[in-house]
């Protein structure tokens, strides 16, 4: 382990984080290691237990780390990639060799608001949309809260237990849709109490809100979703192109 500069500008904090994720970086320490205790850093290092302190803390809020209590503190596994790709949460989590589980909060038929008959183009005489709650659940790590809003008119037969893999493959199989592009914004939030129960998180917990308008290929619209993701425990990937 390299030691920190005293006479740097950087924070002594800052620049012992830096030390550590380049030792993670280099395989030094690998998932599922111990980094040495605070009072073995701040020994070597010539630094407070408060920097030490606050060093470790800003890696296990970015994920790299994680605490057991009354064990240490740990390397933690590399974060899945969530791709901003038009394509279902369930293929591609599995196509990255991740486990996916998924638990029905809850699956409704109600009456579409009139933000919802906009958002899924619903036609003047249409009311009713399924709504659906699914906590998605990742190598058995509770990691994003889905809400799905489908038009119940177009969709006859729809089914609870039809929806504890992947949506896509069944509007896909039964219905003959399948998405051609989407509409996509995203936000930061806080997660409330109930929130953070689903996933697992200490309130206050940042999260990710996406809202994605879908299409099929015959230009209509296939969904609304709003999913909310936990940031502690994995990564965005965008690829762009000129």
């Amino acid at each position: 382990m390299r030691r920190v500069s005293k006479e740097s500008p950087i924070p002594l904090y800052y620049q012992l984080k830096e030390i550590l994720q380049e030792m993670i970086d280099n395989e030094e320490l690998k998932p599922g290691d111990m980094i040495p205790p605070e009072r073995e850093l701040c020994e070597f290092q010539g630094i407070s237990r408060m920097t030490a302190r606050k060093a470790i803390l800003a890696l296990v809020n970015e994920g790299v780390l994680y605490r057991a209590k009354g064990k240490g503190t740990f390397v933690a596994e590399p974060k899945p990639k969530h791709l901003l790709q038009l394509k279902g949460f369930t293929e591609e989590m599995k196509e990255q060799g991740f486990t996916v589980r998924t638990r029905i909060l809850s699956f409704q038929i109600t009456k579409a608001t009139l933000k919802l008959k906009k958002q899924l183009k619903m036609e003047q005489d249409q009311e009713l949309v399924y709504e659906i709650r699914r906590l998605r659940i990742v190598n058995d790590m509770p990691f994003a809260i889905e809400t799905v809003w489908l038009n119940h008119g177009k969709l006859p037969g729809l089914k609870k237990e039809m929806l504890e893999d992947s949506l896509y493959s069944v509007l896909g199989e039964k219905y003959h849709l399948y998405p051609e592009y989407a509409q996509q914004t995203i936000e930061p939030i806080m997660l409330n109490e109930y929130e953070c129960g689903l996933l697992g998180t200490n309130p206050p917990s940042l999260a990710i809100l996406f809202r994605r308008t879908t299409y099929s290929k015959q230009g209509e619209v296939m969904e609304y979703t709003k999913c909310i993701y936990r940031t502690d425990s994995h990564k965005y990937e965008v690829y762009l192109h000129p």
